[in-house]
């Protein structure tokens, strides 16, 4: 009976899950496998002036497969702009997962490594920063202080960088960014799978004014008693309190031995603390009957606020693109994934991160590796043509140093010994 229960169990969540996968979508997914060049045009934004980069199609120098290949930002201090036309979707109504994977390979310095989602027309050969986006996200690193993750929505038209300061990733592996926005306004963001944030659009975003504020006209009531502890009235002082001096004669003194009372005058003991004067007196502290806490201003409904029930929604998105500036190329994009499932979206990581992640770490290693033994041995080389241009120029002028020819006034003048 147990066995067959269970059985029963199994196939319903079988049902489930298949039902589940038959009713998610996926509006658009590139593993940048065959036939890749059909779906992506690379900007000509740039060009003329000698400033457009270009991508390579390569699985990079450390990849966890040889096979699993993506888009290698290409030259060095220069523009990236690609992007692939989608089947049109819009998020009422579901929720929107936005995921892509990033491989910084280079010391990138400067340099951005996001991804766009783009509404209406584009011209895909102008695409470039100026083309309008609907939302902006993924990491933005430049020199030691700019380690920061872009997040921006576009709302009626204008953009809105997320209000919360958040960190990218920064060192040289493989790292998977997703951002998850539901119909509520509420979003979430993950880095390999991690929630890294959440929160809400409402509060998040300097989209729509506060739903709150703060009363300013409001005052604190008079009777209004904030103190947490009093003094106690019962509290008496002892008698004969006052009378304790503060300082006495040290009972350790002596008087000097050649102290003359009518030559020094009458000899008085210094004064030290006296340890049993414990200060100006005070009434202990209780707990206050009456203590209501501290006031604070009270939050009311903000007369500007009005609500948009479709905050949430972009306008119906058309294109994904690539559109970064970088001082350093080599960042290896990959995996782009656009649904309405996040568990979908996690099965993407967890299978890369079961599959790929060792063999990346081992291949990053042993690139480390001979980069470092690179690196030594050029360093090595440079020593020894140092060397040999010291000792060349050693036999070409030794020789002539020691044959020159005495300076007068290193000799004795021998006008000067008559």
């Amino acid at each position: 009976m147990a066995n067959g229960s269970t059985t029963q169990l199994f196939k319903l969540l079988l049902f489930l899950l298949i039902l589940h996968s038959a009713l998610a979508e996926i509006f658009f997914e590139e593993r940048f496998e065959d036939g890749w060049k059909s779906r992506w045009v690379l900007s000509d934004w740039k060009r003329s002036e000698g400033k457009a980069g270009t991508f390579k199609h390569t699985a990079g120098k450390w990849s966890g497969d040889p096979d699993d290949k993506g888009l290698q930002t290409h030259n060095d201090a220069k523009h990236f702009a690609i992007s692939a036309k989608i089947p049109e979707f819009s998020n009422k109504d579901r929720t929107l997962v936005v995921q892509y994977s990033i491989r910084f390979e280079q010391d990138i310095e400067c340099g951005g490594g996001y991804i766009k989602l783009l509404s209406g027309y584009v011209n895909q050969k102008k695409f470039g920063g100026d083309t309008p986006y609907s939302l902006m996200f993924g990491p933005d690193i430049c020199g030691t202080q700019t380690k920061k993750l872009h997040l921006i929505l576009s709302y009626q038209g204008q953009n809105y960088p997320i209000r919360k300061e958040l960190q990218c990733e920064t060192d040289k592996l493989t790292h998977f960014y997703t951002f998850i926005l539901r119909p509520d306004a509420s979003y979430s963001i993950l880095v390999d799978n991690r929630e890294r944030d959440s929160g809400s659009m409402y509060a998040d975003w300097d989209i729509l004014p506060p739903r709150k504020i703060k009363d300013v006209k409001a005052k604190k009531p008079a009777d209004w008693d904030d103190r947490e502890y009093i003094e106690d009235p019962n509290d008496v002082k002892p008698e004969g309190y006052d009378s304790i001096p503060a300082e006495i004669p040290d009972p350790k003194a002596k008087k000097p031995a050649d102290w003359d009372d009518d030559d020094d005058g009458l000899w008085k003991p210094a004064k030290v603390p006296n340890p049993a004067y414990k200060g100006p007196w005070k009434r202990k502290k209780i707990k206050n009957p009456n203590y209501k806490g501290k006031w604070k201003i009270p939050w009311i409904d903000n007369p500007e606020f009005e609500d948009d029930p479709d905050l949430y929604v972009l306008k119906p998105i058309k294109y994904v693109g690539i559109e970064v500036w970088q001082v350093k190329a080599g960042s290896v994009y990959d995996n782009i994934l656009i649904c309405d499932d996040p568990q979908y979206a996690k099965q993407v990581v967890d299978e890369f991160m079961a599959n790929n992640r060792e063999s990346e770490k081992e291949a990053f290693e042993e690139a480390e590796k001979e980069r470092r033994a690179r690196e030594e041995e050029e360093a090595q080389r440079a020593r020894e043509e140092g060397e040999k241009r010291r000792k060349e120029r050693d036999h070409k002028y030794g020789n002539r140093r020691r044959r020159r020819r005495p300076d007068p006034h290193d000799m004795y003048d021998y006008h000067d010994e008559l």
